[in-house]
């Protein structure tokens, strides 16, 4: 939220990209827009399939929901050239006006915010069985294994924050993170494909759909994993063909690619653990497979290295609402800038943390995220459609498909936020 936190949201820390030499083709365009969508939702998939009732109820409500997410793209690359914005916040602020742009400002913070909890949440389920497997040895002989409170995953994760996470997370600029790049782009392609290929199918203990509501469950899922709209406008303005009909073609090869690939996971996910499956799809291994071992070590690093990222741009626009207010100049000081700055990542690094310590597993983390990304996906883009459509000459078809999109959104938004927090306080 994703390489597996979309690297490539990384584009949204530039307000401005340079228009007079656009370098990004077509081919490269796809490939950023799956850089971006891919990651953490892997893990989720297979728990979602099982949730939505089987393989058949899963397909069918991503094959109904690529409608929309191929049709979300479609609008804000078209946004984007009518109002010659380059960043997500800045389209719909431009189209919709101040009102739903500062809307977008704090979706886009919480969105970002629990992408940084879910992070964790990963870290701390790989921690876990890492550490389990130092003692899987005098499990297996029968033995009571000690537990030693340093392999606790709960200390491990806090050191992690602590040693790791805070240094990396402090510097000013986003710059740094160039000398880790290598490493995510290595460790992601490693571990993508990993995942679906580790998996061998067994006769499962097949789970039937027996409601609507179990299908629906899998929407957020499908919007964690799927979500590459906050980039796309990024994406869009660095293309050297920026035709509508160009545009549409990267769209749709972009998500049926990731269709393709989220599939096969939670279809191998499903068949190899049935109902057994775990929220984090790795969870349901043993710690004695060295080759998931090395995926949860890999996957962990490329987190670990991605967190900062997303922590910077939520506190840069935190920060840019304390240089808006009417005593901008004493925060333009060198001194307070870096306290604010200080202060801004401790507390947003100590307040994950703390959630993610005590959330029980990931897929209540995803199922918020999922429904904040329905402003994203569904809201946004419909909102942005409307006021297309009156500038366009009140076309009766982008009214109506608009209005639907928003309802949709809202629909998802509050499903699946409220279903995530009742269970949430219900496992707690």
């Amino acid at each position: 939220m994703e390489e597996l936190a979309r690297e490539s949201i990384s584009f949204l820390a530039k307000p401005s990209l340079e228009s007079g030499s656009p370098r990004l083709s077509s081919a490269g365009a796809v490939f950023i827009m799956l850089k971006s969508a891919l990651g953490a939702g892997l893990l989720n998939f297979p728990w979602a399939f099982n949730k939505a009732g089987g393989i058949s109820p899963a397909v069918l409500v991503e094959l109904a929901s690529l409608i929309f997410l191929i049709s979300g793209l479609v609008i804000l690359g078209y946004a984007s050239s009518i109002s010659t914005q380059t960043t997500y916040q800045g389209v719909v602020r431009e189209i919709c006006g101040s009102a739903v742009g500062k809307l977008c400002e704090i979706c886009f913070i919480l969105n970002l915010f629990m992408i940084s909890v879910a992070f964790l949440r990963v870290v701390g389920d790989q921690l876990e069985k890492l550490c389990d497997s130092f003692y899987l040895n005098e499990t297996l002989s029968g033995g009571s294994p000690p537990q030693h409170w340093y392999t606790d995953h709960r200390f491990t994760l806090s050191a992690l924050c602590v040693l790791i996470i805070f240094p990396l997370s402090i510097p000013k600029e986003i710059g740094f993170q160039k000398y880790t790049r290598e490493f995510r782009t290595c460790s992601a392609g490693f571990v993508s494909p990993l995942i679906p290929l580790a998996l061998s199918p067994s006769p499962p203990s097949i789970h039937r759909v027996t409601s609507w509501a179990s299908m629906f469950s899998v929407i957020p899922t499908i919007c964690f994993g799927f979500q590459c709209h906050e980039a796309c406008v990024a994406i869009y303005s660095s293309m050297h063909n920026k035709r509508l009909s160009n545009w549409i073609v990267v769209s749709v090869l972009s998500m049926v690619f990731c269709l393709l690939i989220y599939s096969l996971t939670g279809l191998y996910g499903y068949l190899t653990f049935g109902a057994e499956v775990a929220a984090d799809v790795l969870m349901s291994y043993p710690g004695n497979d060295v080759v998931i071992a090395i995926a949860r070590l890999l996957f962990g690093i490329s987190i670990i290295t991605i967190y900062p990222i997303v922590l910077l741009l939520g506190r840069s626009v935190l920060q840019d609402v304390c240089l808006s207010s009417k005593h901008s100049f004493i925060l333009i000081t060198e001194p307070y800038e870096r306290w604010t700055r200080i202060t801004l990542t401790s507390m947003w690094i100590v307040a994950t943390l703390i959630i993610s310590l005590f959330v029980p597993d990931i897929s209540e983390v995803v199922s918020i995220i999922g429904g904040i990304s329905a402003f994203f996906i569904f809201i946004f883009p419909g909102m942005c459609t409307l006021c297309l459509s009156v500038c366009l000459g009140n076309k009766s078809c982008l009214i109506t498909w608009g209005v639907i999109s928003v309802l949709c959104g809202a629909f998802i938004f509050g499903q699946s936020t409220t279903i995530a927090v009742m269970e949430l306080l219900y496992k707690l």
